[in-house]
């Protein structure tokens, strides 16, 4: 039995983890952990299952009563970093999809989970198809290095561009030479049209209600285009994605940054 907490229950993806966690047999959630609602059960809150488990907003008090193995965090960047750094501090294994954390903290994370050999996955997105959109487009750069990244999501999402775009531009870059795209003339009448300039190609992020998240690289050469895209209609698209990497953390003694570095593509 692997013994879970979860940080940020009322939103929306940690809604769906603990329906996740209660659906699998060798998951048990023995806490949440919330920055209200303080000594209260989970079933107290509206709209959470009817279960006995206890509400911490202090995340060290959390660990140290309950002492799980895992902690997964759904929260927002600021309060993921503190929370993945507080897990490791006590021998928990942390699996993120917080997205925006900062690159510095990131490697912040990654030298503690390394120091104490913890097992530690952030990835910046947990659905399996948004993996394979991503790995798709690393080996269509390296014969269409005109590329362009259109990422969509719901209009409450705080960081842009995503975690899944900045991990694609990365995957790109392993296999594209830098390249300077557009007119080299070109000139920007409202400035940020042309969207995001890293490493030569363009970056854009669309915010707007009823979008979940959605993102689409679209490659230009000549006579032909060729757009890879994926489209997470539903939360539930990313739990298969979470499941498995509870299970791979419980594995491992370092951290890894990115789904496809635990599965087989």
């Amino acid at each position: 039995m692997i013994n879970i907490v979860v940080s940020g229950p009322r939103g929306k993806m940690g809604a769906e983890a603990i329906k996740m966690i209660a659906n699998e047999e060798e998951f048990s959630l023995l806490a949440c952990v919330d920055r209200i609602n303080n000594g209260k059960l989970l079933k107290d809150l509206p709209g959470m299952p009817d279960l006995a488990v206890p509400i911490f907003t202090d995340i060290h008090e959390c660990f140290e009563s309950v002492k799980p193995d895992v902690l997964i965090d759904l929260t927002i960047p600021e309060a993921g970093f503190k929370n993945t750094m507080a897990a490791l501090q006590h021998g928990v294994r942390p699996v993120v999809g917080t997205s925006g954390i900062a690159r510095e903290q990131l490697e912040e994370i990654k030298s503690l989970a390394n120091e104490k050999k913890i097992g530690t996955i952030i990835a910046p997105n947990f659905a399996i198809g948004a993996v394979l959109m991503m790995k798709f487009s690393q080996i269509a750069a390296k014969y269409l290095p005109d590329v362009e990244i259109i990422e969509m999501h719901h209009d409450n999402k705080r960081d842009a561009p995503s975690g899944t775009a900045v991990k694609t531009a990365e995957l790109i870059r392993e296999t594209r030479m830098y390249k300077q795209q557009g007119h080299p003339e070109e000139k920007e009448v409202f400035p940020g049209a042309r969207g995001a300039d890293w490493d030569g190609l363009r970056i854009h992020s669309v915010r707007l209600p009823g979008l979940v998240a959605h993102q689409e690289v679209i490659f230009g050469g000549a006579g032909q285009t060729l757009t890879i895209r994926h489209d997470s209609l539903d939360r539930k698209s990313f739990m298969h994605g979470v499941k498995l990497s509870v299970f791979k953390v419980m594995e491992l003694d370092h951290y890894v940054y990115g789904l496809e570095n635990i599965i087989q593509i």
